[in-house]
């Protein structure tokens, strides 16, 4: 069970990895911005989906055998549910509304920007220490 545990938290970390330092980078420097704007929309439920699940797995096989691990990868989880769910939806009604003239929507867009994406690098950084802690000595 250690060995799936491990694979699901390297699974995760590398897609974090990826999509946060590779693709997003892309997509807003190789698209123009309302084409990256939509894509970005269509990507993002996916993402966290990912997320959600090697989480919830990892949670799961985690459970009876590393209590800490586990629980690190059920906020995990829990967050990314939060973000996909509660967060996106905001950032992006915030951002039709800012791109509609809505000064006081673009401020609040910026706060709920910086708000995913704290919540994404301490994602990164509790899948990290998830890492750390199921390599062996």
């Amino acid at each position: 069970m250690i060995v799936a545990s491990q694979l699901l938290a390297a699974g995760l970390f590398g897609s974090m990895l990826f999509f946060s330092f590779v693709m997003a980078p892309l997509i807003f420097t190789q698209l123009d911005e309302a084409t990256a704007g939509r894509f970005i929309r269509a990507v993002f439920p996916w993402y966290y989906l990912v997320l959600l699940a090697l989480s919830g797995l990892g949670a799961l096989t985690l459970f009876s055998i590393a209590p800490l691990e586990a629980g690190l990868m059920l906020a995990i989880a829990s967050t990314a549910a939060f973000a996909r769910q509660v967060l996106m939806p905001m950032i992006n009604r915030l951002r039709d509304q800012s791109l509609a003239g809505d000064a006081g929507a673009g401020k609040r867009f910026d706060q709920m920007h910086r708000f995913s994406v704290l919540i994404n690098m301490m994602q990164l950084v509790g899948v990290t220490v998830v890492l750390i802690l199921l390599t062996p000595a």
